[in-house]
């Protein structure tokens, strides 16, 4: 069926026509050129990548900076997310009026201020002001790079170079552990060089983009042919780019007659860009839904819930964020080979599998928490007077006490622990009296755990945080970026990639805003249990509405949306182009988008 679609239709190296002598391109030659613009390009993610990854880290220091509650964590964290979600949506406006590269080169210019912002901030409420510009920033970048990947990139290696975004948001990931672990003993202010550094790759892109070309399908749309083809030229490493630039000119002139009104009504009023845009939509929905970020955002929050200390859950964050990164290899390697739609759905069972795994260990840890031993008594300040307050007299069980923040779990060994308050001003290394009450805890043969009780099962966190970035970084990370920068024709791309990256932000939000929320209302596991019973929803959905792309044209795409009578009509028009060699034919153009409409509208 693939070749027959493909048999009458112009492309980036396609023969058009078995039944003519018209047009045979050669092979388009790939440049070095076109992989380093790409990888300036994907600096975005890596901007994306290292924001998402440091705020796991900067939050066990600037939450006990800034005394910070629930609410205000979950704000904090987000703020960038909000903001990213409003300005992917206004990136729609600027990519179509602006331009790719000056809306990435803005992206890169609001970034670094922001950064800036938040390393100086004086209070949270400056901290939270910054991370909103950061979150502009990022609502561009994540909206515009993987589009402007695409529009440069040649068909046949398209799919991998618009994973390479992925794979910086990987790399940002794991530099930002890197960072973290470095200054996390800088305390209290550890955190603010954490966040500052950010502006550093955010500054190199803004000046490298100085030097680098807008995207050729973007010229051809504001008539700029002579740049485009010029453009062209360099990125494909051949002068011969005719084809190439004839099949956008032609698209764009297709789409230029059906330009009448705004473009957010001919979306709605175009069936197959409104197919398009439900799975586009529907995969980043679900790629949040499966709980990624709150794995990102809080995964040292889970190591830590999970049984361990505050300054081994920092480094310990190293492990998944270097698996995401080697496994985003695996997506690199498997994308042109296995295809989007197979490794989306690999990806989705994999990410089942996992959160089972973590739903477990959590629930294994609260089947069988430390009891609290009755008969130890603890006194105050070593006076005799026995200690009376509610943490130490209310629980039964070290489950129980860690719930209650101002409370913590005093042990020598697991059998003799008790429940203790916290210091106030130093919650997390000693009780405010009792055998805990120490400077120096460990010293003393003790040890402290506020929020987490120690337990068995700890290795099962890591262990379902590596299998989880394992199946989702090949999958589920790269693939609805890719799938979303292909399948919308030029004159709607703009404002549904927009709309679409809105959708990842905005649930992304909600995942990012509750997930705390979640774990003190549902309990942890209950909370990943949730999310596994999602991505099996969404594994659902991909088999049965998303198609596959690969190897396919932009241009050819667009067909995969149609209904047949539809496809058909839109291949005898791209044949009849072809032989009468122009791009002028409005007449017949015309009638026969008619009929695309017409066919679509009765469909079904």
């Amino acid at each position: 069926m693939e070749a027959k679609d493909r048999h009458n239709k112009g492309g980036n190296g396609d023969t058009m026509n078995s039944n003519s002598n018209i047009i045979t391109n050669p092979k388009e030659e790939n440049t070095i050129f076109v992989y380093f613009l790409s990888c300036f390009a994907t600096i975005g993610g890596l901007i994306f990548g290292y924001d998402t990854g440091i705020v796991s880290g900067a939050m066990l220091l600037i939450k006990p900076f800034f005394d910070l509650n629930t609410i205000w964590t979950e704000i904090i964290v987000s703020g960038t997310i909000g903001a990213a979600a409003l300005f992917s949506l206004v990136a729609g406006f600027t990519t179509d009026f602006f331009g790719r590269k000056k809306t990435i080169m803005a992206a890169s210019f609001v970034f670094t201020g922001g950064a800036i912002l938040m390393a100086l901030s004086p209070s949270k409420e400056i901290l939270l002001v910054g991370r909103i510009i950061v979150g502009m920033g990022i609502g561009f970048a994540s909206m515009t790079v993987p589009m402007y990947v695409a529009e440069v990139a040649p068909a046949q290696i398209r799919g991998r170079l618009v994973t390479l975004n992925q794979l910086f948001i990987t790399i940002g990931i794991v530099i930002s552990a890197l960072i973290a672990g470095g200054f996390s003993e800088m305390k209290p202010d550890g955190w603010r060089y954490m966040l500052g550094l950010a502006g550093v790759p955010s500054l190199i892109q803004f000046c490298g983009f100085f030097f680098l070309p807008e995207s050729p399908r973007w010229l051809v749309s504001k008539g700029r042919d002579v740049e485009a083809r010029a453009v062209l030229v360099k990125i494909r490493g051949t002068d011969d780019v005719t084809r190439e630039l004839y099949d956008i000119r032609t698209a764009i002139n297709r789409d230029k007659q059906l330009d009448q009104g705004c473009v957010l009504g001919k979306v709605c009023d175009t069936p197959h860009v409104m197919k398009a845009l439900f799975v586009g939509s529907g995969l980043q929905l679900f790629q949040q839904l499966c709980g990624i970020n709150t794995v990102i955002y809080y995964s040292a929050s889970i190591i830590k819930m999970s049984g361990f200390p505050v300054d081994y859950a920092i480094w310990l964050v190293m492990v998944p964020n270097t698996v995401n990164f080697l496994s985003t290899f695996i997506g690199l390697w498997a994308v042109e080979r296995f295809g989007r739609k197979r490794l989306t759905v690999i990806s989705f069972a994999g990410v089942i599998m996992s959160l089972a795994v973590l739903a477990i260990g959590f629930q294994l840890s609260a089947i069988y928490s430390p009891e609290i031993n009755g008969n130890i008594t603890e006194t105050y300040d070593g006076n005799g007077t026995v200690i009376t307050d509610s943490c130490y007299v209310k629980y039964t069980v070290c489950n129980d006490c860690i719930k209650d923040s101002r409370c913590g779990f005093c042990y020598d060994d697991i059998a003799n622990g008790t429940c203790l308050q916290a210091q106030p001003s130093h919650k997390e290394e000693r009780a405010q009296y009792g055998r805990c009450n120490a400077t120096d805890v460990s010293a003393t043969g003790m040890h402290w755990a506020q929020g987490y009780c120690p337990t068995d099962y700890s290795w099962m966190a890591i262990l379902g945080l590596a299998l989880f970035v394992i199946s989702f970084a090949p999958g589920l990370g790269p693939m609805p970026w890719t799938i979303n920068s292909e399948i919308y024709p030029l004159w709607a791309r703009g404002t549904c990639i927009a709309m679409a990256t809105a959708v990842n932000w905005i649930f992304n939000l909600v995942v990012s805003f509750s997930f705390l929320t979640l774990t003190e209302t549902i309990t942890t596991y209950g909370t990943f249990w949730l999310f596994a019973c999602i991505c099996l929803v969404g594994m659902i959905f991909t088999l049965i509405f998303v198609p596959e792309t690969k190897n396919k044209t932009l241009e050819e795409v667009q067909l995969l949306f149609m209904t047949k009578t539809a496809r058909e009509s839109q291949q005898a028009l791209s044949v009849y182009d072809v032989e009468v060699s122009g791009v002028d034919n409005v007449a017949h153009n015309d009638v026969a988008h008619n009929n695309v409409h017409k066919s679509e509208d009765t469909r079904m």
